[in-house]
């Protein structure tokens, strides 16, 4: 079955996340996340590159320095999510 043409215009923007589906601004983490899991900040992290949500928005929604997303990134870039973990870090230094 296709969608009809008002479904797709009312369709809310999403990228896809780090595991693959789907990704809307609802399924972000909650604005007073505390506890950084792997997840959460993959999650982050493809929303800022698909263009879901820019960064100085995420950073004042998340309570971010642009420096620590800035380290998620190259976390990613360089070792994968697991590069996420914060018990690897200083293995990863």
């Amino acid at each position: 079955m296709f969608a009809t043409q008002s479904a797709v215009r009312n369709r809310e923007p999403y990228v896809i996340g780090p595991d693959g589906t789907a990704l809307t601004i609802a399924d972000l983490p909650p604005v007073t996340t505390k506890r950084w899991v792997i997840r959460r900040k993959a999650e982050v992290v493809a929303a800022v590159r698909g263009g879901l949500l820019n960064l100085e928005s995420a950073c004042e929604r998340y309570n971010l320095t642009a420096e620590e997303y800035a380290s998620w990134e190259r976390a990613i870039d360089r070792y994968g999510m697991q590069g996420l973990r914060a018990t690897r870090v200083q293995q990863y230094r």
